[in-house]
């Protein structure tokens, strides 16, 4: 049989048969290089390659669209991740939160779970299931399946055991559903999507603590009503346009349109949670993600566009607090330092001083907590005895005492003087940053300084001793004490000064 394989005389017809058979029988055997590409079965093993810098593919979908496999994270580190394949983006990752080591001694494996392991931590991640098989559709969704399902009016279909469409992170992709058991975290995890009752909601985690609604869309029921106990509310980006929220499948309470609505694109649409806590919806044009939706518009309603401690004026930008301080490094006095120890050790509030600041206003208020009271003396003083409240901002046309229970991010400027802010601040953050330019002149005129200091005590002396020499020759030559000044004009500490001097010019 092999040598008829191998034989040159074999009639054209065998060829074309064997040519035919060979996808067959590879769709029925395994492994198989072209099965092995589309699906994982038990028994599969393997480490991530040395010598890729950025994406190990191991699944295919069909269409060559998506890909599953190793993205290499920071040089170092290692991550589960769908990537879509013509843009190399990630859409979902297994283990966003805590990243493997890319090394040889990380493996994974398909066992009827999808695992992760190290020498070190042993089981790093698990889907913890009993499947036959993973695979990639063309969605993007992957999937752990297990053998055909007959129920389904005598139509063979698979049992899904777990998709990773019930386990977003970032990222929605046309036709996936997003429920109220799910979360979308920015990748830098401090903003957050879910869903509420009647709405969708954006938060963020100032602190571990803190857990503030900055975006809230609550659903307009203009084609359907939603039903008191008629299960709860779901999300799908629909490929003609849209962001459609669901009671149930008849027709959408809200739907929130794209630039692209009903347009009709081949390239694929998603949602994406971006680090700055903005939702923003992308379609792949064939070349590159183009911006279709934004949920926030303006820079100044975004969380925390300016850092801590700063103030976003609309149409000015990005300034400080703190009026003394320029923004030019970055940072304003307070960011990365807030007394947030103050109820667990109340010696810090000796540390603790006051920046108060006319014309600010709370971002986001209509979704801050604020209680009335009638004069801004009264609103700081709940703040002040208060040990986990780091501000007020209090509007004096209205009594309305906004109370900041988390460490103090951006406050939005106005030109309304009535509106008045108080916050704390740590005393050795208040002080302004020496600019980098003016630190290096002034060690420059230190070292020139201590230079200088040094040849004069040096030439001095020179002098104490070239006076001695001179003395006791005179002495030796006249025999007695020579009285009167000596000055030695060429002495070498003239010559010293004069080298310092041109060294630090």
């Amino acid at each position: 049989m092999e040598r008829s394989f191998n034989s040159v005389t074999r009639p054209r017809s065998t060829q074309l048969l064997f040519l035919l058979i060979i996808p067959f029988l590879c769709t029925l055997t395994w492994p198989c290089t072209a099965a092995a590409a589309q699906e994982l079965r038990k028994g599969f093993e393997t480490t991530p390659n040395p010598s890729i810098s950025s994406f190990q593919s191991l699944l295919n979908d069909s269409s060559g669209k998506f890909s599953f496999g190793f993205l290499r994270v920071n040089s170092t580190q290692l991550a589960l991740a769908v990537l879509h394949v013509p843009s190399n983006e990630p859409l979902w990752m297994a283990n966003s939160t805590t990243l493997s080591r890319w090394s040889d001694g990380t493996k994974v494996f398909f066992n009827g779970s999808l695992v992760i392991s190290d020498p070190r931590t042993r089981t790093f991640w698990s889907t913890q299931t009993q499947g036959d098989k993973l695979v990639l559709l063309n969605n993007s969704n992957l999937q752990i399946q297990n053998g055909l399902d007959n129920s389904n009016n005598n139509v063979n279909v698979p049992t899904v055991l777990w998709q990773s469409f019930d386990h977003p992170t970032n990222t929605l992709v046309e036709t996936q559903n997003f429920t109220s058991t799910m979360t979308l975290v920015s990748s830098n995890g401090l903003y957050s999507m879910r869903l509420g009752i009647d709405f969708i909601g954006l938060y963020a985690k100032f602190d571990p603590n803190s857990n503030q609604i900055y975006w809230k869309h609550k659903a307009l029921q203009a084609k359907a009503q939603i039903v008191e106990g008629g299960g709860p509310i779901h999300l799908r980006v629909d490929p003609d346009g849209w962001l459609g929220m669901y009671q149930n499948e008849t027709a959408p309470v809200d739907v929130e349109s794209f630039n692209s609505f009903q347009r009709t694109l081949d390239g694929l649409l998603m949602v994406r949670l971006e680090p700055d806590g903005n939702l923003k919806a992308y379609y792949w044009s064939g070349s590159s993600w183009v911006l279709d939706y934004q949920a926030i518009s303006d820079t100044c309603d975004l969380p925390n566009p300016c850092g801590s401690y700063g103030l976003c004026t609309p149409g000015t930008g990005c300034s400080c607090l703190d009026n003394s301080t320029e923004l030019s490094s970055g940072e304003c006095p307070g960011s990365g330092s807030h007394p947030n120890d103050l109820c667990t050790d109340p010696k810090t509030q000796n540390d603790t001083k006051v920046l108060r600041r006319e014309g600010v206003d709370v971002p986001f208020k209509e979704l801050m907590r604020y209680e009335t009271m009638p004069s801004l003396e009264e609103c700081e003083n709940t703040c002040e005895r208060n040990c986990s409240c780091y501000g007020v901002v209090y509007n004096n046309a209205s009594g309305f005492c906004y109370i900041l229970d988390y460490p103090i991010q951006t406050l939005m400027g106005t030109g309304d003087d009535s509106k008045v802010g108080y916050f704390k601040i740590n005393k050795e953050t208040k002080k302004k940053r020496m600019d980098p330019g003016l630190g290096v002149g002034i060690g420059l005129l230190g070292a020139a300084l201590l230079c200088l200091v040094g040849a004069i005590g040096f030439g001095s002396y020179k002098i104490w001793m070239n006076k001695r020499r001179v003395s006791r020759m005179l002495e030796e030559e006249t025999g007695g004490a020579m009285s009167g000044p000596y000055k030695d004009l060429g002495s070498a500490s003239f010559r010293s000064i004069e080298m310092c001097s041109a060294t630090h010019r």
